[in-house]
């Protein structure tokens, strides 16, 4: 009767272990492949979706957790959605990526012609034997240190878009946008800046 119960429990515990083993095999790919998936899309998704990445590396590690403690069963339905998650992560970076590029070129498109704008405004005022009505020397001389803040943030911004990081280089695009309008009111350019959008 002993005999039999240790048999029935060993046969159990293989049972058990066969299917601890059946899960090991598919669990390690899913992880190995959601893992080789994230850490190729990683550097970009970092600067583009980070709270997506994170969520996505937080299922990662705690599947991985998971497998290391042997529970490859628990393992294998952590790890199930995880292809597709990292699949979504390299969708998601990618059109948040395209997004930040096509509002860039619209910007890199329009916002040099409005620096030049305002800069032959100040130049035609600076010529100019009498200023207009509204427009005083302080005004002038504001409007001139407005421009040179506006052209090195510009050069700043171009800057950070060569180095690929868009999301500053939007930044600082927005920036020179703002003042640049601010700008073109103090120089009663509000028409042409109306305009322009």
């Amino acid at each position: 009767m002993m005999k039999k119960f240790f048999s029935i429990i060993f046969l159990f515990s293989l049972a058990f272990l066969v299917a601890c083993a059946s899960d090991k095999g598919p669990a390690e790919l899913a992880i190995k492949a959601a893992e080789e998936t994230v850490n190729s899309v990683k550097g970009e998704a970092s600067k583009y979706v980070p709270d997506q990445l994170n969520d996505v590396e937080n299922a990662l590690n705690a599947a991985k957790d998971t497998f290391a403690k042997g529970d490859y069963k628990a393992a294998l339905a952590a790890a199930k959605d995880l292809p597709v998650k990292a699949k979504e992560l390299t969708a998601a970076t990618a059109a948040k990526k395209a997004e930040l590029t096509k509002s860039w070129e619209e910007m890199s498109a329009s916002l040099p012609k409005t620096v030049d704008d305002i800069k032959a405004k100040i130049e035609a005022f600076t010529k100019s034997k009498k200023l207009p009505a509204g427009i005083d020397k302080g005004t002038l001389d504001s409007a001139k240190a407005g421009l040179e803040t506006i052209t090195n943030t510009w050069s700043a911004a171009q800057e950070a878009f060569k180095t690929g990081d868009l999301a500053d280089a939007l930044a600082k695009a927005a920036t020179v946008k703002d003042k640049a309008a601010e700008i073109m009111a103090t120089l009663g350019m509000e028409a042409q800046q109306a305009a322009q959008k």
